[in-house]
């Protein structure tokens, strides 16, 4: 258990969060929601002791072990992907490495020979015996084959590393679990591995995610960063959001009784703990619900972009045919004889384990790069605009601000500064921020700039590289009902399970054995195929 106790922070420059109070237990998932900038990843440090608070305390049970996410891709360069992953137990490894030395000693002496039965005898403790196979096992249901369990952290790919360090997060069941981002750079079949491991988790997890679907899927509790406070909530991410503009709606209401507040409140708890998606936190969760008056639940006081992507022109008969495409980089083969046709209307995901394929297939479909053999052939009337997953390269000229940037883009009608400050304003770019230079911008707000630039394109085929990017949880929601509203096309790639099941109505997964192309077929819909598919193909 972790004990939060009349804990503040403060920077120079201004107060995260005071008089904060919390306890942490065991059995539960907490899921850490804030804007970005409001201290989410300061208070992760905090729970692990890197940062110490400007007042108050952090305790945790004793004899409990901690365990988080590394953030550095890089710091076990020179490890075997096994040693990397049996280094989140930290004491294990210490005594495996003692032992092994004494081990090693040419002249191994009695007093050596007492040492290591110690040792040996901690090592059993701690069921080190157990700690390879544990280990493997982990490695291999993240994806990672046995093959590279001894190869050096240096010789995997990005996406490898990201993996052996969620497994190194994960290895020997640490009491206390935190992971800062965890699904970042996973693909969706390594996602459900890890929502499926969390839901099972005995002991405490604390997570940060951009993930809306991984935290409802996972958490039974919201921790809250907002108003310079951080408070508990019982319930998932939808619960949360749901019951705070509910609350929202209630108090701006000043004619309403307090007791029909009351009551349209509990019949939506009731409606919500009827329907809880984890049956195993049901009844739990229930219990807890049916506790919750109005004044338990404030709404918050984040703010949302306004975003409306609206074509000026209709799309004709023909949107795109893709055929027989083919790409290789550096004499690696990335796309081999794709062929795949969207038509008008559609809304394509486009799925693959391998980030650099759909990354390289959607600048072919932009017309940033060209394949080596096949064509992309679009259609007369589509005028497309497109976000690449790289979007530093607009942002490099130390000139412009973030009015004149997005001046160069709007149409002439629309190019003024009353207009362009209106426009701004709604994309939370207010009074002097439009003025902040484009170099300076932080990873969310150039997103919200492509967006912005996106928007003034009216463009009625719309291409996005991972657009949800750096984007808090309010953007993302924002983006998500702009685009689901959208009356035209998309192609886009993405990693948020929820944004996918609720804009795409047509998968296309890319693999190094071909096209899986399903039109007219969600994203629940497509995993739950490939399930069943990948169980067949056990039994034959």
């Amino acid at each position: 258990m972790i004990t939060v106790t009349d804990m503040s922070m403060q920077f120079s420059d201004r107060k995260l969060y005071s008089d904060v109070n919390l306890k942490f237990t065991p059995g539960n998932c907490y899921g850490i929601i804030g804007a970005n900038g409001a201290g989410k990843s300061t208070f992760l440090k905090i729970l692990e002791g890197k940062l110490q608070p400007t007042s108050g305390n952090v305790s945790i049970s004793p004899n409990e072990r901690m365990s988080s996410l590394n953030q550095d891709h890089y710091a076990f360069e020179e490890f075997t992907v096994m040693d990397t992953v049996i280094q989140g137990y930290k004491k294990l490894y210490e005594v495996m490495q003692e032992k092994d030395a004494l081990y090693a000693k040419p002249d191994f002496t009695e007093e050596d020979g007492m040492k290591a039965a110690d040792l040996e005898a901690e090592f059993a403790e701690m069921d080190g015996w157990n700690a390879e196979a544990e280990a493997s096992q982990l490695l291999q249901q993240l994806g990672i084959e046995e093959s590279l369990h001894q190869s050096k952290m240096s010789e995997l790919t990005e996406g490898q590393r990201i993996k052996v360090l969620l497994g190194q997060a994960l290895f020997g069941k640490p009491d206390i679990l935190i992971l800062d981002e965890p699904t970042n750079g996973l693909d969706p079949k390594s996602i459900s591995w890890l929502e499926d491991f969390l839901a099972d988790f005995p002991n405490t997890v604390i997570v940060v995610s951009h993930d809306r679907h991984f935290l409802n899927s996972v958490c039974t509790m919201m921790c809250d960063v907002d108003f310079g406070k951080i408070e508990l909530f019982v319930g998932n991410y939808d619960f949360w959001m749901e019951s705070s503009a509910l609350a929202k709606r209630l108090r701006e209401n000043a004619n309403s009784k307090k007791e029909e507040q009351i009551k349209e409140l509990q019949e939506f708890v009731a409606r919500f703990s009827a329907n809880a998606s984890k049956s195993k936190q049901a009844t739990s969760r229930k219990k807890q619900l049916e506790k919750i008056t109005l004044d338990d639940i404030k709404p918050s006081s984040r703010k949302y972009p306004f975003i409306r992507f609206t074509p000026e022109r209709e799309l004709g008969n023909d949107l795109v045919r893709v055929d027989k495409v083919s790409k290789s980089i550096d004499g690696v083969k990335i796309l081999d004889n794709i062929t795949f046709t969207v038509r008008p209307g559609e809304k394509a995901a486009i799925l693959s384990r391998n980030d650099l394929a759909t990354t390289v297939l959607m600048q072919i479909l932009a017309g940033e790069m060209e394949p080596d053999t096949g064509s992309v052939t679009w259609g007369q009337t589509t005028e497309r605009s497109y976000i690449p997953r790289d979007i530093n390269p607009y942002f490099t000229d130390d000139r412009l601000d973030i009015l004149e940037w997005l001046r160069q883009y709007a149409p002439k009608e629309e190019s003024d500064n009353t207009f362009l400050r209106g426009f701004l304003g709604k994309m939370l770019f207010s009074g002097e921020d439009v003025l902040k230079n484009v170099t300076k911008l932080s990873g969310g707000e150039k997103v919200r700039c492509m967006i912005s630039k996106t928007m003034l394109s009216k463009a009625n085929v719309l291409l996005l590289d991972d657009p949800t990017n750096h984007l808090d949880l309010e953007s993302i929601t924002s983006l998500n009902e702009g685009l689901t509203s959208f009356k035209s096309s998309i192609i886009m790639t993405s990693h948020d399970h929820e944004f996918i099941q609720t804009i795409a109505d047509h998968i296309i997964e890319v693999s190094d054995k071909g096209v899986v192309d399903r039109a007219e077929t969600s994203y629940d819909e497509f995993l739950n195929h490939s399930v069943i598919q990948e169980q067949v193909n056990k039994l034959y």
